[in-house]
């Protein structure tokens, strides 16, 4: 397992501060955050054929989250899991208020009661709220994620952006989970340099991201975010969303840097953002790079009145009016992937998709 932080300088300065009880706030969010005395992680898998949960939008605490979790709990029985990926918005609407909020345990620890492997956490523009939920104004809010990965043994997010090899040694796959909030944030952080679109915190992640891709050994590179760059979904493409011409909410900065720095270096880019499931075809423009979106994990499109998907990309599979989740099979040589949809009102589960994608 490898973090951004680590050979960064600084690491040990700030992670002894945060063993101190210090605050995040004054410290590089990119500081690497050790595990609090009586916390006992659970572990990664050491085998090489690994199975994984790839969710995201779930943080509501409502009955859709728990029918989902559910499900998961129901599948897990039958094809134990070995870690699954929560690609943002993980505490609805505006994201926590401490490191040790309540609502961890409401919109989180409690859904996933059983699910008892490493969550690889990413944050999303709801974790990062200011005055609207979702304005992805106040981006420091993000570091109460961070420090919650001290207090939980499912939640795993040392840094705000970090890299987990499975297993450690002779990789199967390598996961680079990344913090994209500060190119499509509603509010744009024009008070603090240290955010802005070439700022230190997004020139440091690009120069962290690009380092440690070139370094990994691992057959399958899968990048993590929260906002995707391709989707047939209301959110719209990065670049192009919510149809809006307006930089930084439109994502043109997002679409960049995925351009930039993840198509034709990761096989696969997993997100969520969009409340819906949908299976993308790699293509020459991505440079193989296949886009997945998983955001249905407690709401769907099809719950808001009057939108419906506006894009038009070849997709293996796309859904916008159910739950659900998805799982991600990987060996050396293979990955399939399976879609799950879920009926809130029964709790049952459909397989809907299943293919081999590589």
């Amino acid at each position: 397992m490898r973090d951004n932080s680590f050979g960064r300088r600084g690491f040990l300065a700030g992670a002894a501060g945060v063993a101190a009880g210090a605050s995040l706030v004054g410290l590089s969010p990119a500081e690497a955050v050790p595990v609090a005395p009586g916390v006992t992680k659970f572990g990664f898998p050491t085998d090489r054929a690994l199975r994984v949960l790839v969710t995201g939008d779930a943080g509501t605490g409502l009955r859709a989250q728990w029918a989902v979790a559910e499900a998961m709990r129901t599948f897990h029985r039958s094809e134990p899991v070995s870690l699954a990926v929560g690609l943002g918005d993980n505490i609805y609407e505006s994201g926590p208020n401490s490191g040790t909020d309540p609502q961890f345990a409401d919109k989180f620890e409690n859904p996933n009661t059983g699910l008892d492997f490493p969550w690889l956490m990413v944050l999303g523009n709801h974790d990062t709220s200011s005055v609207l939920g979702g304005d992805g104004g106040w981006l420091l809010r993000g570091n109460h994620e961070v420090e919650y990965h001290a207090n939980s043994p499912r939640w795993w997010m040392p840094s705000r952006y970090y890299s987990v090899r499975v297993p450690e040694q002779q990789p199967v796959v390598e996961f680079f989970v990344l913090d994209l909030n500060p190119l499509a944030a509603y509010i744009p952080p024009i008070l603090s340099p240290y955010w802005a679109v070439d700022g230190q915190f997004m020139n440091e992640q690009r120069a962290w991201l690009d380092r440690a891709i070139a370094e990994s050994t691992a057959t399958w590179k899968i990048a993590c975010t929260h906002h995707p760059y391709l989707n047939n979904g209301p959110h719209g493409d990065a670049g192009r969303y919510e149809n809006l011409p307006i930089e930084p909410i439109n994502g043109v900065h997002v679409k960049r840097f995925v351009e930039d720095h993840v198509l034709g270096k990761c096989q696969f880019l997993l997100s969520g953002h969009d409340h819906s499931l949908q299976v993308f075809e790699p293509t020459v423009e991505s440079k193989g790079t296949r886009q997945i979106v998983s955001g249905a994990a407690a709401k769907t499109v099809g719950a808001e009145p009057a939108i419906t998907p506006r894009g038009k990309h070849n997709a293996l599979f796309e859904n916008y009016h159910q739950l659900g989740f998805m799982v991600l099979d990987l060996t050396a040589t293979t990955v399939d992937v399976r879609v799950h949809t879920v009926d809130v009102a029964t709790g049952a589960a459909t397989e809907a998709f299943t293919r081999r994608l590589v």
